[in-house]
């Protein structure tokens, strides 16, 4: 249960999604049964038929950044960049001027301290350190840094969606974002919210299901690979999170009154997790979480989760795992496969409960 081949499955991979479908709730809905294993087939725009008056459904509301950046070495040699942070957001601004940012690299070369890399002609970075395949990058710029990642940054999509090298494609840029999303900070998209449109989330308001927001700014933490043979010395990058004082209390009072806690993605199940204080109640605030969860893990907030396919021997994969038994959702992802969903970022979504 605590090896890393125990995380593994096969996928075609024709089933990895390149695109989203043509409209966000008419993706497939695999529904698991937690406690018996059992597995129904819907169509996402049915959620709301799954969920009671009593239920709270908790979203995140981070909004992707352009953090994707092209350069070159002074050499030559081409950097594609993945800025983890160093850009303000409304929820942590920062000074203006030189801006040392946490990045992933992939070059054909790994660039050594003090080399620069050339992002046209207004920005250059010099590379200051790496520390585990997370590089620090110190960036100047001739106008506002902000305004100017913000112009020449791209979509953050995954690697495993294939796209142009030299452009974004247009449609990225509504489609990797849910239509909720409010609060810039996050460097990949909590991919379960995709599914929702406005008339779906009316269609749950209608029926007297509470929806709530917080924020979890998705970063390095929620995709990069486990590398430990032994899952359990994985350790997880923080990332920041803010629970209001109205959404903690709406929380409480769901849990308190007997009703169900519905977390949209595992980005919302770690927040409420790690804001969780003894005997269940969530604790409003703001505050980084590098809440690791696995097998053996026990729940004290979420009761019913939805969410997308994910890839193996991934800490997100780990994480279902812990909600419904991983043979449980070893085999529901089996199925999955051979009914030929939709995997990953823009694919086919899960209803856990």
């Amino acid at each position: 249960m605590y090896l890393l081949e125990d995380y593994d499955y096969a996928l075609p991979e024709k089933l990895i999604a390149q695109k989203p479908s043509l409209q966000r709730d008419r993706s497939k809905l695999l529904c698991l049964d937690r406690k018996t294993g059992s597995v129904v087939h819907r169509i996402f725009n049915e959620i709301a038929g799954l969920l009671s008056g009593t239920d709270l459904v908790v979203v995140n509301n981070t909004a992707v950044i352009p953090a994707r950046l092209f350069g070159e070495k002074t050499t030559g040699g081409r950097v594609e960049v993945l800025l983890l942070d160093g850009l303000s957001t409304p929820d942590r601004p920062l000074d203006p001027g030189p801006r040392i940012c946490h990045c992933l690299l992939s070059a054909s070369k790994a660039p050594k301290p003090n080399t620069s890399i050339h992002f046209g002609e207004e920005i250059v970075a010099r590379v200051i350190g790496n520390r585990n395949g997370i590089y620090r990058l110190e960036f100047s710029a001739n106008e506002d840094f902000e305004d100017r990642i913000r112009r020449i940054g791209r979509v953050p999509l995954p690697p495993y969606i294939k796209r142009h090298p030299n452009h974004d494609d247009p449609h990225d840029r509504e489609a990797y974002q849910t239509v909720y999303a409010s609060r810039p900070g996050a460097v990949a998209a909590p991919t379960a919210g995709l599914h929702f449109t406005p008339p779906l989330l009316d269609e749950i308001a209608e029926k007297g299901i509470g929806i709530a927001q917080i924020t979890l700014h998705v970063g390095c933490g929620t995709f990069l690979p486990v590398k430990s043979h032994d899952i359990r010395d994985h350790r997880m990058h923080p990332e920041w999170y803010c629970i209001s004082g109205e959404t903690a209390d709406l929380i409480n009072r769901t849990k308190a009154g007997g009703g169900r806690i519905v977390a949209v993605g595992t980005t919302c199940v770690r927040a409420l997790e790690h804001a969780a204080q003894p005997g269940g109640l969530v604790a409003a605030g703001s505050r980084t979480c590098d809440l690791y969860i696995y097998p053996g893990y026990g729940f004290k907030v979420t009761d019913a989760l939805i969410t997308n396919f994910h890839l193996p021997k991934s800490t997100l994969l780990m994480l279902v795992c812990a909600f419904a038994q991983r043979s449980r959702i070893l085999r529901a992802y089996a199925e999955a496969v051979e009914r030929g969903y939709r995997f990953y970022s823009y694919g086919d979504a899960m209803y856990i409960a």
